[in-house]
C-alpha cells in the first residue's frame, strides 16, 4: 500500500469509526460523543497487525486547532461572556499560571523530575478542552452561565496556554532555563499573536462590508482562521491567540449588524467543527503511546492526580475571590468548573511535539499524553452522573 493509499484508507477508516460510534452515542447518551471517539482511537490503535499512517504533531496544530478555534470564538455568546468576563479572564491568565506552578513544583518533589520537565508538563496541561462537556451541558438545559464560564475560559486559556507554553519551551531550548526569559517570551509571543488576529479580523470585516453571498463569507472566513494562524506561526507568535482575536472580531460585527446570523455561514462552521472533532478525538486514542505507557504508568496516574489538584486549587481560588458568597457562581457551578476542565487534542499536540527535541527528556512527552488520555477518559465518562449529581439538568438529553 502506498503512503497515498494509506493515508486514504486512513480516513476511511476514521470516517467509517466516527459514523458507528455515533450511532452508539445516541442510543446511549451516558458517555459523550467525543470521549467515545477517543476509546475507539485507543481500540483501533491497539489492533495487531495494523499499520497506520503516523500522527505528527503538526497535523493536529495546522489542520485542526485553527477551524476549532475560530468556530468556538464564531458562535461565542458575547453577552453572556461579556457578563462573566472577570472569572473568564482571571481563570484563563491567572489560573493557567497557577496550574503551570503547580504542577511543576509537585511534579518536581513528588514525582522527581527536575524542573524543567515539571514545569513543561505544567505547560502541556494548562490550557482546557470542555467540547464535551459544553455540548452535554447544552443538551440537558444547564444555566447558560456556566456554559459561557467553560467556553471562555477554555477558549482564552488555549491562547495563554499555548503562548505559556512556547515561552518554557524556548527558554529550555536555549540550555538556560529563567523564569524572567520565559515571562518576556510569553508576553512577546501573545502580543504579537493578538496584533495579528486583530489586523487579519479587521480586513476580512472590511471584506465582508463588501460581499452578499454566503459562499464568499464562508470563504473570507475560512482564509482568515487558517491564514491568521500561519502568519502568527511563521512570525514565531501564538497562531492560537491570532485566531481567537480575529474569530471575536468577526463575531462582534456579525453580532451588531445581524448580517453573518441566519445565513450559511454557521452552518457551515458548525459542519466543519463536528467533522474536525470526530476526527481529531480518534487520532488522540490512535496516537497513544501504548507500549511506552506501560513503564510510566504510576507516573502517569499520580501526574494526572496532580493536574486535578491543580486544577481544583486553581479554580476554587479564583471564583472564590470573584464571589465570595456564592450568588452570581453557585457552588454547583464551581464544582462542575473544577471537574469540566478536562485536556484535550491541543495538549495532545503539544505533548507530541517535545518528543521530536533531544534537549527534551523522552518520557515527558508520554506522561503528558498519557495525563491527557485519562482526564478524557475519566472526567468525560463520568460528566452526566456528575451533572445530575448537582442538580444541573433542567431537561432529558
Amino acid at each position: 500500500m502506498s503512503a497515498a493509499q494509506g493515508f486514504l484508507f486512513l480516513l476511511l477508516l476514521l470516517g467509517i469509526a466516527a459514523t458507528g460510534l455515533r450511532l452508539v452515542s445516541r442510543r446511549a447518551p451516558i458517555v459523550p460523543y467525543p470521549v467515545l471517539l477517543a476509546a475507539g482511537g485507543v481500540l483501533i490503535g491497539s489492533i495487531p497487525g495494523l499499520h497506520l499512517p503516523p500522527i505528527g504533531p503538526d497535523l493536529f496544530l495546522l489542520a485542526f486547532v485553527p477551524g476549532l478555534v475560530f468556530e468556538a470564538s464564531l458562535s461565542l455568546d458575547l453577552d453572556e461572556m461579556w457578563r462573566r468576563l472577570v472569572p473568564i479572564s482571571l481563570l484563563a491568565t491567572v489560573g493557567v499560571f497557577i496550574t503551570v506552578g503547580l504542577v511543576g513544583v509537585l511534579s518536581h518533589y513528588l514525582l522527581g523530575l527536575d524542573w524543567a520537565s515539571g514545569f513543561l508538563i505544567g505547560a502541556i496541561v494548562a490550557a482546557t478542552d470542555p467540547i464535551a462537556v459544553v455540548n452535554l451541558l447544552r443538551q440537558i438545559g444547564a444555566p447558560r452561565g456556566l456554559e459561557a464560564i467553560l467556553d471562555g475560559e477554555s477558549l482564552f486559556n488555549d491562547g495563554t496556554g499555548v503562548a505559556l507554553f512556547a515561552a518554557v519551551l524556548g527558554t529550555i531550548l536555549t540550555s538556560h532555563p529563567s523564569f524572567g526569559d520565559a515571562a518576556l517570551r510569553f508576553v512577546l509571543v501573545t502580543v504579537a499573536g493578538a496584533a495579528i488576529g486583530l489586523i487579519a479580523g479587521a480586513a476580512s470585516v472590511a471584506l465582508l462590508r463588501m460581499v452578499d453571498e454566503a459562499e464568499l463569507e464562508i470563504l473570507v472566513t475560512l482564509v482568515l482562521a487558517y491564514g491568521s494562524y500561519l502568519v502568527a506561526d511563521l512570525a514565531h507568535a501564538s497562531g492560537v491567540v491570532a485566531v481567537v482575536v480575529a474569530g471575536i472580531v468577526v463575531a462582534r460585527y456579525g453580532s451588531r449588524t445581524g448580517r453573518l446570523q441566519g445565513t450559511q455561514l454557521h452552518g457551515f462552521w458548525r459542519l466543519l467543527a463536528f467533522v474536525l472533532n470526530a476526527i481529531l478525538f480518534l487520532l488522540v486514542g490512535l496516537a497513544l503511546p501504548t507500549g511506552r505507557l506501560v513503564g510510566v504508568a504510576g507516573l502517569v496516574v499520580a501526574g494526572y492526580a496532580i493536574m486535578s489538584l491543580a486544577r481544583a486549587v486553581a479554580t476554587y481560588g479564583i471564583l472564590g475571590a470573584v464571589d465570595r458568597r456564592a450568588s452570581s457562581i453557585p457552588w454547583r457551578w464551581r464544582h462542575m468548573t473544577v471537574w469540566g476542565g478536562m485536556r484535550g487534542a491541543l495538549s495532545v499536540a503539544l505533548a507530541l511535539s517535545v518528543a521530536s527535541y533531544p534537549q527534551i527528556p523522552a518520557r515527558v512527552s508520554v506522561i503528558a499524553y498519557g495525563m491527557v488520555v485519562l482526564s478524557l477518559l475519566v472526567q468525560g465518562g463520568l460528566l452526566l452522573p456528575v451533572a445530575d449529581l448537582l442538580g444541573l439538568r433542567t431537561r432529558t438529553s
